[in-house]
């Protein structure tokens, strides 16, 4: 791989960022632009601003690397994370939009009546929003390791710089566009390269090896072809708890739900969320491709512990020469965009709640915000530092699951459910939080552990999300004195079109 048209992938990319970031401050001035771009945004620069954030590291790279090393059974990742918005069309977008908060915290408060809630709230947005941006930084340093050699800390120390510059120039106005131009490279970076690397394969007849060639047993064996139906018990809980925890997580991710905020109204919520879903759908096709074709050109990945860098290795093993290296500059760029429009989004979200609770009240509303994303991207870089050993898709999945233990249940029965109290909610969130929580300590401290204990901490969703519904549900039934007084307004608010004068008296 040619280190120096990588390294110029890369360069452009960065650049490209900052300047549309830059670009972009031209229409920032409020500090509503700089939360959520003053409500304005249309459904397709919206939708494909969503898809450059919502397709991270883990989507660009961690997808296929899960693909390659373990099989079929890792399409349940894109599959899920693609239908989440699916439920998040059909149950959340539209009144969340309407309700007319900034934030996942807002919306708790105004639902519940209770700083407690929104307290609590804003403590699981930061959480979630660290958890998930660790993983990008990591994978950006991986990705430039690879292409360059550089240590693993330069690469997400490059992704923070920029994202802080980026975020401190215009908010989410400014991000949004740098966004849309993202999911483009990236869709770009993969259909591209895959087009070429499937002539060769056409071209020369490769098959693929069988498990005992790889000298990986099982990893490249059954699990291809039957990722539902093995004979162990625990192997298909983690395959029905990873899809639980991807559809019902995406629409507890603090920066999915932020863009919902920048749509005009509870329609153009919608609107994006289908477009999205087309977005979506086009981009998962891709890495599978990747991963098929890794299987054949370079199983040594598996064994090596390097599952994660095909995409950015496939296309100069497959063809040779200045081609190849055009291609896999092509696919860094890719890569880079991937870590800078996640990164992006997932500050903005943590910069939102921790301008507003912690700083807000002390300083002035830009300036809270821009000393919040600071703070907000330096502790996930640090501790991207201080962690490995996770798979970048598998750091993610946790994120997943520890929104599908809180949020989910908490927004579904906040827009469904009258009856839902803050007491039951701050019951439920601490359930759900706390036991997620312990898997994903458990997980990120690389204990070994088998069989069912290994299942169960690894994808805890299918017992988490239960727990946390059931909580909520049941002390919130035994605390109805505590039921807010305004909560039919509220809902009538919530499931009522724009449209559609509401009497006032």
């Amino acid at each position: 791989m040619s280190t120096g048209l990588s390294i110029s992938a890369v360069v452009v990319v960065v650049l490209a960022t900052l300047a549309i970031g830059t670009w972009g401050l031209r229409f920032s001035r409020t500090t509503s632009d700089f939360f959520v771009a003053s409500r304005t945004v249309r459904p397709r620069l919206n939708a494909s601003a969503i898809g450059g954030e919502y397709l991270s590291a883990a989507s660009f790279l961690g997808v296929a690397g899960l693909v390659l090393a373990y099989g079929a059974e890792m399409l349940w990742y894109p599959v899920g994370w693609t239908a989440g918005y699916l439920v998040l069309l059909v149950l959340v977008a539209a009144p969340l939009r309407r309700s007319g908060a900034y934030t996942l915290p807002d919306f708790a408060e105004t639902r519940l009546e209770s700083r407690a809630v929104r307290l609590v709230s804003s403590l699981l947005v930061v959480a979630i929003g660290w958890l998930y941006l660790m993983p990008q930084f990591q994978g950006a340093g991986l990705a430039l390791r690879t292409v360059t050699g550089s240590p693993p800390w330069v690469g997400g120390l490059l992704v923070a710089a920029v994202v802080v510059i980026n975020v401190f120039t215009g908010g989410m106005r400014s991000v949004t566009f740098v966004q849309a131009f993202q999911y483009w490279l990236k869709l770009t970076a993969l259909l591209v390269p895959a087009f070429f690397l499937l002539l060769i394969w056409i071209g020369d007849g490769a098959t693929p090896p069988t498990a005992a060639e790889t000298g990986v047993s099982g990893a490249l064996g059954s699990a291809w072809g039957l990722p539902m139906t093995s004979d162990q018990p625990y192997v298909l809980y983690t395959t029905y708890s990873l899809i639980m925890a991807t559809f019902l997580g995406t629409m507890g991710l603090p920066h999915v739900v932020v863009r919902f905020y920048t749509n005009p109204d509870g329609r153009a919520a919608r609107r994006t969320t289908l477009v999205v879903l087309a977005l979506l759908g086009c981009f998962y096709v891709l890495p599978p491709v990747y991963a098929a074709l890794g299987r054949l050109y370079a199983p040594d990945l598996i064994t090596s512990g390097h599952s994660d860098m095909v995409v950015l290795e496939l296309p100069a093993r497959m063809i040779s020469g200045y081609g190849g290296e055009l291609l896999s500059a092509l696919t860094t760029a890719g890569a880079f965009a991937a870590f800078l429009s996640t990164s992006s989004g997932l500050s903005i979200a943590v910069a939102g709640v921790l301008s507003q609770e912690f700083t807000g009240r002390r300083l002035a509303g830009v300036t809270a915000f821009r000393i919040a994303a600071l703070v907000g991207v330096a502790v996930p870089l640090a501790l991207a530092l201080l962690t490995s050993g996770v798979s970048v898709a598998r750091a993610v999945g946790l994120a997943f699951a520890v929104a599908a233990s809180t949020f989910c249940p908490l927004l579904v029965l906040g827009i469904w459910w009258r009856r839902l109290t803050d007491v039951g909610a701050l019951a439920g969130l601490a359930v759900g939080g706390v036991l997620s929580g312990v898997a994903v300590v458990d997980t990120l401290s690389g204990a070994e552990r088998t069989g069912w204990t290994d299942a169960l901490l690894a994808q805890p969703a299918a017992w988490t999300v239960p727990a946390a519904f059931v909580t909520m549900i049941g002390v919130s039934l035994l605390t109805q004195r505590r039921r807010p007084v305004g909560v039919g307004r509220f809902l009538v608010r919530l499931h009522t079109p724009e449209a559609v004068p509401l009497d006032r008296g």
